[in-house]
């Protein structure tokens, strides 16, 4: 009980609606109904400008940093589970809440800023890893969609090679969680990887900092 009173807390949290919250305050609009019709970060930053979607971003990462780094503490009482496992399941109910708010119809965003948030308080190393590979992938392609996918599979594998090739350890449990992860990713972006696979995902050219270098 004391664990299923954690992950529905976690759960509630995930939940809140940052980008629908912004979306009404600086233009009162609902951001379901403009660009991708997703209450994502992402979404935002395309509706309502920087000003809406990097407050959205850092809500939806602190989102899942709060429920993995503080959710997982608080306490409740004794745990059937090692300390550093509860902080990945509370992490990944704030995903779930997320993507299936219930204060919203459980219509909510696609979960890559809110499981970012829960791994870089867990697993900080091959979130780097997967921060650079994010990084690199706007840089070329300036396609959000293919950099949280690439991204999130990055941690799984990263952790994995980190564990095998050098001292640093993660639990297996961890590196299964996390490509459980990557996975339901993955399905979030299902209509993404449709038009990737067409050539008609949208793009921010201005991402693409390697067109501004050659025009130099």
């Amino acid at each position: 009980m004391n664990l299923a009173a954690l992950l529905v807390l976690s759960y509630l949290i995930g939940a809140f609606p940052s980008a629908i919250l912004i979306g009404r305050l600086l233009k009162g609009v609902d951001i379901r109904e403009h660009g991708s019709g997703n209450a994502g970060a992402t979404n935002a930053w395309r509706v309502l400008g920087w000003r809406g979607g990097l407050p959205v971003a850092l809500i939806d990462v602190a989102k899942g940093a709060a429920a993995a780094a503080g959710i997982a503490r608080l306490p409740f009482g004794p745990l059937p589970l090692d300390l550093e496992i509860v902080a990945i399941l509370c992490g990944i109910a704030a995903v779930f809440g997320h993507v299936f708010p219930i204060y919203t119809r459980f219509r909510g965003g696609k979960g890559v800023a809110t499981a970012g948030g829960m791994l870089l308080a867990v697993a900080s190393i091959p979130v780097v890893c997967s921060l650079g590979v994010f990084l690199l992938v706007l840089f070329l392609t300036g396609v959000v969609s293919l950099g949280s996918i690439l991204a999130a599979w990055t941690i799984p594998i990263s952790a994995l090679l980190l564990s095998l090739l050098t001292d640093v350890q993660y639990p297996p449990l961890l590196i299964g969680l996390t490509g459980g992860l990557a996975l339901f990713i993955l399905y979030t972006h299902r209509t993404n990887v449709v038009r990737l696979v067409r050539g008609e995902e949208r793009s921010f050219p201005k991402l693409q900092l390697w067109r501004r270098l050659l025009r130099r």
